[in-house]
């Protein structure tokens, strides 16, 4: 690595306490911006969780994450620049983005009260659920997209779950998209969520499959294995162990009706073949792609996601005390 680009490392143990006995999976690299490094992927014999050994420092890895990080992009509010851009969109635009949300970040029926989102990135979410009644928070250790949250109105703590403080009464929800594969220690962050979940309440969140067909056929061309941002990589099976572990019981697991990953890490292996241009670019690109776009592939995402093969799920769970 040059001198501007400097990244201390550390190999962790399993976060279940597991005797040090793993079985190294892959070495990738960073796909998504194509930053420097090696990482490799172990899993551990025990338990069979999979994580990303030796990782970036918590002081270091935020190099990983520049300011064009796709999350920090999608979840802006766009403002409205103009009066026709203010008009409401096509009546099949918005059914389209329904179904898409229906598709992932999908939650359990409840009243409105206070909900919580981890890793809120610019804060679109948070916003969506305070128009629906909800009273937000929200956690985000990169400061430039906290501040776009912050500037909707809306509370938000910048900097590792970890450091957080409590809050001052317990939350009815506590939500999370894409971001439990982040965090150093989710031993930690999930037995600290349950102490700020009031009895009955609900965690939600998503994550990448590692035991997806997608996952074994692509190896480290993956889209979804995006070391060394993704510190863990799990799977129905392990999900369950680390989250008993920690207090949780898993309620159900839904298997996302979106194939992004799949046709990105398509256009990842065609660019390891030498096949760049407008080829790999429509595959790589697909996990953006617009709403009608993805709808063209849904009965391929509806049928893969029965056999919970889409590469992405997300999990409903409750304190295994409630």
């Amino acid at each position: 690595m040059s001198s501007a680009f400097h990244v201390r490392v550390e190999s962790v143990p399993c976060p279940c306490g597991c005797p040090p006995h793993d079985q190294v999976i892959l070495t990738g690299y960073d796909r998504l911006h194509g930053l420097p490094g090696q990482y490799t992927v172990v899993r551990c014999r025990s338990c069979g969780l999979m994580r990303t050994s030796p990782r970036p420092t918590r002081e270091d890895i935020a190099q990983y994450y520049p300011a064009d990080y796709g999350p920090f992009q999608t979840t802006q509010i766009k403002t409205q620049s103009s009066a026709g851009e203010a008009h409401a969109p096509a009546l099949w635009k918005r059914a389209a983005k329904s179904l898409v949300q229906f598709n992932t970040t999908r939650v359990p029926p409840t009243k409105p009260g206070r909900m919580l989102e981890i890793g809120c990135a610019s804060g679109r979410y948070m916003d969506e659920m305070a128009q629906l009644g909800w009273q937000v928070e929200g956690i985000e250790p990169d400061p430039r997209a906290a501040s776009k949250a912050m500037a909707l109105g809306h509370p938000v703590f910048i900097g590792q779950l970890e450091s957080a403080p409590d809050p001052a009464e317990p939350f009815d929800m506590i939500v999370g998209w894409m971001v439990l594969e982040h965090v150093h220690d989710p031993a930690l962050v999930l037995m600290k969520l349950a102490l700020w979940l009031r009895p009955g309440g609900w965690f939600v969140f998503s994550v990448p499959n590692a035991a997806s067909l997608e996952r074994r056929l692509f190896g480290d061309a993956w889209y979804a294995l995006q070391v060394p941002t993704h510190l863990f990589h799990y799977t129905p099976a392990s999900l369950r162990t680390l989250l008993g572990r920690a207090g949780w019981r898993i309620e159900r697991i839904f298997h996302q009706r979106l194939i992004g990953n799949l046709m990105a890490s398509i256009g990842y292996r065609l660019r390891d073949y030498g096949i760049g241009g407008k080829a790999s670019h429509f595959f790589t690109s697909f996990p953006e792609a617009s709403y009608r776009q993805q709808q063209i592939v849904y009965p391929l995402a509806f049928v893969l996601s029965l056999f919970g093969q889409t590469g992405r799920m997300t999990v409903w769970a409750r304190r295994v005390d409630d």
